[in-house]
């Protein structure tokens, strides 16, 4: 008896552990699938989703791919030893062909074309440039069909928080989107020539190298900037791009078709950042140097001292308050050059009113 259920027992023994070694043979022969799975339905496409499509369909045949190189011929001329191609985004403005991106996508290079949505590669040639706002206006020559221009926006009345879109080619992905919200207004953006832009745009819409030059897009599908920095240890995408407000660019870039030249209104000072003014609790522009034979040298402005004592600060522009340099530059943008523009200048507890007439900054004073 004891023998006939130790045989029983070594039966189900060596049944149960021919099943767990097969279990996964009989599991893989019995659940593969050995031919085309059967697609699953789906409802209909999210309301937000058909409006990002058809926002795509609409205005990425408006963004080209631009690439910049120095021309092997001239490699011999100082700062000419590379001919590496630079690459970024354009903005087809209007239905000439008049393409917009940024200055430093072109800087150094003498060599251009352009990768239209339609797959056409056509050269281009620069009609100006504008360092002091990171703007150039490029022309398409000898397209068959020129694409269509990019709805226009306006950058005045946008608000934190409402939707933002950006077309580009970051790391030569052509015709890629991303999304995200205006994060911030009224940045300051410092350009490679020393001048800052104000009214810069902050949106988290992921950026990255190629990028720039691209459009900063309202959930309209409309032009509301042109994506120009990113703020990031990497380099990369970090969460912080900064796009050049649309109504900077469209009166920059209708300067540039008409003249070839933006003249850039100014008064010839260096002026503290707004970290350095709040760290000192000073409301208003805090001037740092004055250039020689400026405008505002002529007026009497002074700059911090040697010891570092503050001298004047700027409070107040044609009645209107001065809080930051990105209220001055707009108050002096709105005059333009040539034109003379009312300052209310503190240091220590006097004020005084003093009128200066606006010069062209592109231009080299002193």
């Amino acid at each position: 008896m004891t023998n006939r259920f130790l045989g029983i027992a070594i039966f189900w023994l060596l049944l149960l552990a021919t099943a767990f070694v097969a279990e996964p043979y009989m599991v893989t022969w019995w659940y593969s699938a050995s031919s085309p799975r059967t697609i699953a339905p789906r409802t209909d496409l999210t309301e937000t989703e058909r409006t990002t499509i058809k926002l795509f369909q609409t205005v990425s045949p408006s963004v080209v791919s631009v690439f910049a190189r120095t021309n092997p011929r001239n490699l011999l001329k100082p700062g000419q030893e590379e001919s590496d191609v630079q690459t970024g985004t354009g903005i087809v403005w209007d239905a000439a062909g008049h393409v917009i991106t940024n200055y430093h996508v072109i800087k150094g290079t003498d060599e251009f074309a352009a990768h239209l949505a339609s797959g056409e590669s056509i050269p281009v040639r620069v009609i100006g440039t504008a360092p002091n706002y990171d703007i150039a206006v490029l022309q398409l020559e000898r397209t068959q069909t020129p694409p269509r221009p990019i709805a226009i926006g306006n950058s005045a009345d946008l608000q934190v928080g409402q939707s933002a879109f950006a077309i580009g080619n970051p790391y030569g992905l052509e015709q890629t989107m991303t999304a995200g919200i205006i994060s911030a207004l009224r940045r300051t953006m410092p350009t490679a020539e020393g001048h800052e832009i104000s009214g810069g745009i902050q949106t988290d819409a992921p950026l990255n190298p190629g990028n720039s030059g691209g459009p900063l897009l309202d959930s309209a599908g409309r032009l509301i900037g042109v994506t120009s920095m990113i703020i990031s240890g990497s380099g990369a995408s970090a969460g912080v791009g900064i796009a050049i407000p649309v109504d900077v660019v469209n009166r920059v870039a209708a300067q540039l078709i008409s003249t070839g030249h933006v003249p850039t209104p100014g008064i010839g000072i260096s002026a503290a950042t707004e970290t350095i003014a709040a760290k000192a609790g000073i409301d208003g522009v805090i001037v740092l140097r004055v250039r020689p034979d400026s405008p505002a040298a002529n007026a009497g402005l002074k700059g911090v001292s040697f010891s570092g004592d503050v001298g004047d600060v700027i409070t107040e522009a044609n009645g209107q308050p001065i809080h930051d340099i990105a209220d001055l530059t707009s108050i002096f943008e709105e005059a333009g050059v040539g034109k003379t523009v009312k300052l209310t200048v503190s240091n220590g507890d006097h004020s005084r009113s003093v009128e200066v007439t606006l010069a062209d900054m592109s231009q080299k004073h002193g």
